[in-house]
């Protein structure tokens, strides 16, 4: 039998990615578009961006989170401390002090996090109160087991300080030889993609620490705790001023360069994409989405539930934390008014109006969200412009009630779906050809 030819589905995948880059960025060099709409495109891909990360978060691994903002503002908050100390006027002291202290800072974290998973401070524990139960009383055994544990973490809290300072000694080294070997221009490009990526790595690190008490929880008290944590972040911002007083606290965050542009916002959408399709088509992925139709089942099979939860919700919070770097530099201005609860609602109104479990529907629904609000912003008449947040509500609920599982359910398109088994030749027993042939086996053998 002649196997067909099919086109493979990646072509007309990055076909249709080619005219909507080309197009968007003809219309915007021609003026076909105006500048307001051209940041609303872009605006568009970094909305897409966090949702995607949230879709991974909910929609695969089944958390309800609410708390996905807070990540989003730790990310557009530290990439613009990092960008706007490379400018003339470091608020810092030096073009790459705040980059090389975040970049050490992590690295400490990390260090720290790894000494206390390889101590074993729960197992240590046990055996000092066993071995000192035999010599003193009970009480007297978990009061010095307590005392010697906690000297235990502070050590390794000491360690890890000073293995700080000493990796931002080394950061600031290399990161002042680098820029100074490299134009300027470069350089700034340099330092806005590192910005970028510590923004994503922040967020990511701070998924973590956050995830490691509230995944215990179930998925309606996760999402309740994970709220409080975007309210804690939203007040901290509010404060800011008081620890650094370029962020400007309640104020809004000015001078931050304007890098953002549809190159990088959509190069961006275009790699989280990737990343996140090769993720979920992987054996890790399949064991992320299983943790959403049963964790019974799951941990029966052997599957590390804890671990496949943190998992989604570290790398859901690095999309969250590069998304946020990208609208900082996009208007070059923060205000926490930009990161509350009710913003926190946008990825997830986005996913569910998408569909829960499908990266197109959630890329589409960002795009189509965002050309909505600002649509309506531009159509409805003067004084009015606030009731688009009445008809957008509105226009959800007909969704909801007409299609619940939302716009593609769990669909995919093109390169997105799950790729299919390759095609095999499967073998023929001869009698089962004999009998399709009229004949039977033995006629066959002496034929032949």
């Amino acid at each position: 039998m002649k196997k067909r030819f099919s086109l493979p589905t990646w072509i007309p995948t990055l076909l249709v990615a080619a005219v909507i880059y080309f197009v968007v960025r003809y219309a915007n060099q021609t003026e076909a578009i105006t500048h307001y709409w051209y940041q609303v495109i872009e605006f568009a891909a970094i909305l897409a961006i966090s949702a995607l990360g949230l879709n991974l978060i909910y929609g695969f691994n089944g958390q309800f989170s609410l708390g996905h903002v807070g990540f989003y503002a730790i990310g557009a908050y530290s990439s613009a401390l990092i960008t706007k100390d490379f400018g003339r006027k470091p608020w810092s002291g030096d073009p790459v002090g705040a980059l090389s202290w975040m970049m050490a800072a992590q690295l400490g974290i990390l260090l720290v996090l790894v000494a206390f998973r390889v101590s074993h401070l729960g197992e240590l524990r046990r055996r000092m109160r066993t071995g000192l139960s035999g010599w003193l009383k009970p009480h007297e055994a978990s009061m010095i087991t307590t005392v010697l544990t906690l000297v235990v973490s502070a050590a390794i809290f000491v360690a890890g300080y000073y293995a700080t300072i000493g990796l931002h000694w080394m950061a600031y080294r290399l990161l002042t030889a680098l820029f100074a070997a490299v134009p300027e221009n470069v350089g700034t490009g340099l330092n806005f993609f590192l910005a970028i990526v510590n923004g994503g790595t922040i967020a990511a690190l701070a998924s973590y620490l956050v995830g490691l008490p509230l995944l215990r929880l179930g998925s309606d008290y996760f999402g309740i705790a994970t709220l409080g944590f975007a309210v804690m972040v939203y007040t901290a911002l509010q404060n800011s001023d008081t620890v650094i007083s370029t962020m400007k606290g309640a104020r809004g965050m000015v001078g931050i360069p304007p890098l953002t542009t549809w190159n990088w916002a959509f190069g961006a959408l275009v790699i989280g994409t990737i990343v996140m399709r090769n993720l979920i088509r992987s054996s890790h992925g399949r064991a992320i989405i299983s943790v959403r139709e049963d964790e019974i089942a799951a941990r029966t099979m052997g599957i590390d539930v804890a671990q496949q939860k943190a998992v989604a919700f570290t790398i859901g919070g690095f999309y969250a934390g590069v998304a946020g770097a990208l609208f900082a530099h996009l208007y070059g201005f923060l205000h926490p008014s930009s990161f509350n609860f009710i913003k926190g609602f946008d990825p997830l109104i986005i996913i569910v109006f998408g569909g829960l479990g499908s990266m197109t529907g959630t890329i589409v629904a960002a795009v189509g969200y965002a050309l909505l609000l600002e649509g309506l912003r531009v159509l409805l008449p003067q004084g009015f412009e606030d009731w688009r947040f009445v008809i957008y509500p509105l226009l959800l609920l007909a969704v909801m009630l007409l299609r619940q599982e939302g716009l593609l359910g769990t669909k995919e398109w093109g390169w997105l779906r799950a790729p299919l088994p390759p095609e095999r030749e499967i073998p023929v027993p001869q009698r089962a050809l004999a009998a399709q042939n009229g004949g039977n086996v033995d006629e066959e053998a002496q034929h032949g």
